[in-house]
C-alpha cells in the first residue's frame, strides 16, 4: 500500500474524546476483532485495535498483520470488511488480478507495503508532517471526511516503483543510508526530458504537459521540506539547500516518486472539474510509467552511507 492519508495516528484519539454513539448506531466491528482492510486497490488482514464513534461515526484503529506497526492508521468502516469466506475470496481475487505473488500470507505482494500516506504512505514515520505544521489535524480530517474527494482523487503508482518506494523506505529507515546529493539527472534534469519526450512523441510542444510540470516542479520544491523527508534527511537537507538553490535542482526522482504518494492529499485542498481531474490523472499516470520506463537511469540502485560511504563511520 502506498498512498492512503496516514493523518490520523494513535495519538488523535486524544484529539477526538469520542462522541457519544447514537441511539442504534451500533460498531460493526468490535476491538480485538481480526477483519480485512482495503487500502487502495488492494485488500489486506487487519486487526482492530481501537473503535471510537467520531463526527457522527465510527472510526476504527487497524493494524495490518504482519506490517510494522507503523503502518497501523485510523480508517472508516468503508475501509472494513467481516474476515468470512466470500470476503477472503473478494481479497483472492484482487491480488490474483494485481499478479500478487501467490507465497505471501494474507495477500501481501512483496513488492508493496500498506501505506498510511504515499502511499507513500511512504514516510511511515513522518506522518505527522502530512501537512504544514498548526493545520495538520484539521486538513487531515478534511481529507478524511469527504469520501467522494477520496474516490475522485487516484494516482494508480505502477507495481515497479511501489517496490521501489519499499526500497527506499528500507534503505533510510533500515539500513541509516541517505541518497548522495546532488542527484543526477534532478528532478529539473528529469521533468525536462520528459516534456522532450512528449514533444517527440506527439510532434509538437504541449502547453498542457509543460504546465502539468510546472505544477510538479512547484509542487516538489515546497512539498519536500514538509512532507517528503524522513526525519534522518533533514540535516542533508539544510546543508544542501540554500535561499538561491530549488530542491528540484539537487534531488532526483528517489524524492520525486515520494511527491506522487502524497499528490492525492495535495490535490484535495484544489477545486477540480471532474473532467479536468481525469485528465490531469492520466497526465500523471503516463509520467509515472515514463519513470518506470527509465527506472534503471533515473533511480539509485543503492544509497550511501550518512557520511557518504557505506554505512557511513559514525555508524
Amino acid at each position: 500500500m502506498v498512498s492512503s492519508s496516514k493523518g490520523e495516528s494513535a495519538s488523535d484519539g486524544e484529539n477526538s474524546s469520542g462522541d457519544a454513539p447514537e441511539s442504534g448506531s451500533k460498531s460493526l466491528f468490535s476491538e480485538g476483532e481480526k477483519v480485512l482492510a482495503y487500502h487502495g486497490p488492494r485488500i489486506y488482514e487487519a486487526k482492530v485495535q481501537k473503535a471510537e464513534f467520531r463526527k457522527n461515526e465510527w472510526r476504527y484503529f487497524v493494524h495490518y498483520l504482519g506490517w510494522n506497526k507503523n503502518w497501523d492508521e485510523w480508517v472508516g468502516m468503508d475501509r472494513l470488511m467481516k474476515h468470512t469466506e466470500e470476503n477472503i475470496q473478494k481479497q483472492q481475487a484482487l491480488d490474483k488480478k494485481a499478479g500478487v505473488d501467490k507465497n505471501t500470507k494474507s495477500g501481501r505482494s512483496a513488492q508493496t507495503k500498506p501505506k498510511g500516506s504515499a502511499d507513500a504512505k511512504v514516510d511511515k514515520e513522518e506522518a505527522k508532517n502530512i501537512v504544514a505544521k498548526g493545520k495538520k489535524r484539521k486538513a487531515d480530517s478534511g481529507i478524511e471526511d469527504n469520501p467522494a474527494t477520496e474516490k475522485l482523487i487516484k494516482i494508480q503508482i505502477p507495481p515497479n516503483l511501489k517496490k521501489q518506494l519499499v526500497d527506499d523506505w528500507e534503505f533510510i529507515t533500515q539500513q541509516n543510508k541517505l541518497v548522495k546529493l546532488p542527484r543526477s539527472p534532478s528532478v529539473d534534469e528529469i521533468l525536462t526530458k520528459y516534456l522532450e519526450y512528449r514533444s517527440k512523441k506527439d510532434g509538437m510542444m504541449t502547453d498542457a504537459v509543460g504546465e502539468i510540470l510546472n505544477g510538479l516542479r512547484s509542487y516538489f520544491d515546497k512539498a519536500l521540506p514538509t512532507i517528503l523527508l524522513y526525519k534522518k534527511e533533514r540535516q542533508q537537507y539544510r546543508e544542501a539547500i540554500s535561499d538561491n538553490v530549488s530542491p528540484s535542482s539537487v534531488y532526483g526522482a528517489e524524492h520525486l516518486l515520494r511527491l506522487f504518494v502524497k499528490l492525492p492529499e495535495l490535490l484535495g485542498y484544489v477545486k477540480i472539474e471532474e473532467e479536468t481531474l481525469i485528465r490531469l490523472q492520466q497526465k500523471l499516470l503516463e509520467f509515472l510509467k515514463f519513470l518506470q520506463n527509465n527506472q534503471s537511469t533515473f533511480f539509485l540502485a543503492s544509497y550511501d552511507g550518512p557520511e557518504g560511504g557505506g554505512k557511513g563511520k559514525d555508524n
